[in-house]
């Protein structure tokens, strides 16, 4: 059996991308796990340790299981199991970021502005999930993929806010809070954009199969 390589480009551009959040969760994670001394920096982690296993972990999870989702191949049985789990993973990791956001002291490196746009992009995320899973349950296939690709861009934004923010650090020296969260936001847009491009190429294949 011939494999096709060119199918695999997509899950694996994903998962090079997710490599930055997935990297930065595990850090956490095993720092959280190893009982260390209370700092500025983990305190608020420290003193819920839930919550960022549930943010961090979960997220993790959704990347790499939400990648290997875009692989080429049959739609079978370990599409649908792994997807079930990516999606657990994804609304877990949402909830919990979204619950740090309104309760974690607030942070003077973020500032208002990234604080307000975590408000709107953990339930979009979180919404994004339930209606994927909503339109897989009723059989729209198209709907569902097209749901779950704009899930995927937004929980892959660090992942290119570091392409984004990285060169012009690099360039400027300029790091402050806005425009961290402008940076941020950039990624979000930039992720949504593609996910919608992707999923506009798609609706002529809907018109196919509904002729």
């Amino acid at each position: 059996m011939r494999l096709n390589t060119q199918g695999w480009l997509v899950p694996a551009g994903l998962i090079t991308l997710s490599l930055v959040p997935v990297v930065a969760s595990g850090m956490r994670l095993i720092e959280v796990a190893g009982n260390p001394a209370v700092t500025p920096d983990n305190a608020r982690f420290l003193a819920t340790p839930l919550a960022i296993y549930l943010h961090a972990g979960g997220g993790a999870v959704f990347l790499i299981l939400g990648a290997l989702q875009f692989a080429p191949g049959p739609r079978g049985r370990w599409h649908r199991m792994s997807g079930r789990v990516a999606v657990a993973a994804g609304l877990a990791s949402a909830l919990a970021g979204f619950w740090m956001t309104l309760t974690f002291p607030a942070e003077p490196a973020n500032g208002p502005l990234l604080f307000a746009i975590r408000l709107v992009i953990g339930p979009a995320w979180a919404l994004c999930l339930i209606l994927g899973l909503h339109a897989a349950i009723r059989g729209d296939i198209l709907a569902h993929q097209a749901w779950i690709r704009r899930a995927y861009a937004l929980a892959l934004g660090a992942g290119t806010t570091v392409i984004i923010y990285g060169p012009w650090y690099l360039v400027t020296g300029i790091d402050t809070p806005t425009t961290s969260a402008l940076a941020q936001l950039a990624a979000w847009i930039i992720n949504l954009a593609i996910a919608e491009i992707a999923i506009a190429r798609a609706q002529p294949r809907r018109a196919v199969l509904s002729a």
